[in-house]
């Protein structure tokens, strides 16, 4: 089994990759026969998604739409801005398939300053993993700023919610082994007014 494991912040120290870290860290120890790569992206310089089909675009985007295609899960890993995920892993999701996800899990850590928007899971990552045919775990984490000291993830409780999430990607994913998708949705075209 491969899982990509995004952290979807493009700042130089980022608690979003610190916790996404933890997350993965926690499969090695504890999954030793899963494989499991961290998507870091602000190592990736990526296109602006601009409606062509997936597979024309080249560089960095071709990478990430490959190793995203080819997980057999994700942990999505967001900071919040504004309420919202920030352009840059909106992008990500722009720019894969249609079919990327499809019966695939997921699922989500998000952080902020403080618990004012921890419902974004709720109203902007769910919904977006349901447009995917994704299937998104239950209790998914939330950091801020007091779970952080000297630029570490130092909160135990998050760091064990964070093991139980990775706990259960593992083995929600062998369960299902991407089988159950449920009815097929309509075939959504890619294709802008200069293609046609």
């Amino acid at each position: 089994m491969k899982i990509a494991a995004i952290a979807g912040s493009l700042t130089p120290l980022s608690k979003t990759l610190l916790t996404v870290k933890e997350t993965v860290n926690h499969i090695k120890k504890s999954h030793p026969e899963i494989e499991v790569n961290v998507i870091d992206l602000k190592k990736y310089q990526l296109t602006f998604c601009d409606g062509r089909d997936p597979s024309e675009y080249q560089g960095d985007s071709k990478r990430l739409i490959e190793e995203i295609v080819q997980a057999d899960a994700l942990i999505v890993g967001t900071p919040i801005y504004r309420g919202s995920i920030p352009g840059a892993l909106k992008n990500v999701f722009d720019l894969i398939p249609n079919t990327a996800l499809k019966g695939k899990v997921l699922a989500f850590i998000a952080t902020g300053g403080t618990y004012h928007h921890y419902l974004a899971i709720e109203h902007q990552l769910k919904p977006l993993a349901g447009y995917f045919k994704a299937y998104t775990l239950p209790g998914n984490v939330y950091a801020h700023n007091e779970h952080f000291e000297n630029k570490q993830l130092a909160d135990e409780t998050i760091k064990e919610r964070l093991h139980q999430l990775a706990d259960s990607v593992v083995t929600f994913s062998k369960q299902i082994n991407g089988n159950v998708i449920g009815a097929d949705q309509p075939v959504i075209p890619r294709q802008s007014l200069a293609q046609t």
